[in-house]
């Protein structure tokens, strides 16, 4: 079994999830091999298959993994004693910022997400669905008390933001012209004008 951390002080997990990403972002998760994420890695089989059942596993970390921060920092702005129409542009440009600070992860996923076998593709979903839902209800309580305009539906504002975030990657590049900063406030601000009553 290799070491359970490197000569840094990386966990194996961890070493494991940055070799695939990087390998899957690199070759595709369909021609990275589960040699070569070992062997990227430092570790043996033996020591992936102690931490995921499987390179699918890995694959479903890779994308899991964001989703987890992203979902924490959800609930914070929401939670957060502020303003509906603060909260929500807070949420709107974190989701953006930890999308693009994750890109390789975000766009492996969208590309191989096919790749997930039912049951662990109706996982993932379900975990995205429930941070649409509580983004949406930042939406839904503004639209309630006056603050947004009710003339389109929450769920039409909510798929049209996260449009943009899912093709952040198709696009956005770190030494192009705008920060991800801008990008973020930018589409926050594009977010709050549609629902400006």
């Amino acid at each position: 079994m290799a070491k359970a951390t490197d000569g840094s002080g990386t966990p194996v997990p961890q070493r494991l999830l940055a070799a695939a990403t990087r390998l899957f972002a690199e070759q595709g998760y369909d021609r990275t091999s589960v040699q070569e994420i070992v062997e990227a890695a430092g570790v043996t089989k033996g020591a992936l298959y102690h931490y995921f059942g499987s390179k699918e596993d890995l694959l479903q970390e890779v994308y899991a993994r964001v989703l987890r921060l992203q979902q924490e920092r959800l609930d914070a702005f929401a939670d957060a004693d502020a303003p509906v129409e603060q909260r929500l542009r807070d949420a709107a440009a974190d989701v953006v910022v930890t999308t693009i600070e994750n890109l390789d992860d975000a766009s492996i996923f969208f590309r191989s997400m096919h790749h997930l076998s039912p049951e662990k593709n109706k996982q993932v979903r379900m975990e995205r669905r429930r941070y649409h839902e509580r983004f949406r209800a930042l939406v839904e309580e503004g639209q309630r008390s006056g603050v947004f305009s009710t003339a389109t539906p929450a769920d039409l504002i909510v798929d049209y933001h996260f449009g943009s975030v899912h093709h952040l990657s198709t696009w956005y590049r770190p030494d192009g012209p705008l920060s991800q900063q801008e990008v973020a406030d930018h589409l926050a601000d594009l977010l709050l004008r549609a629902l400006r009553p």
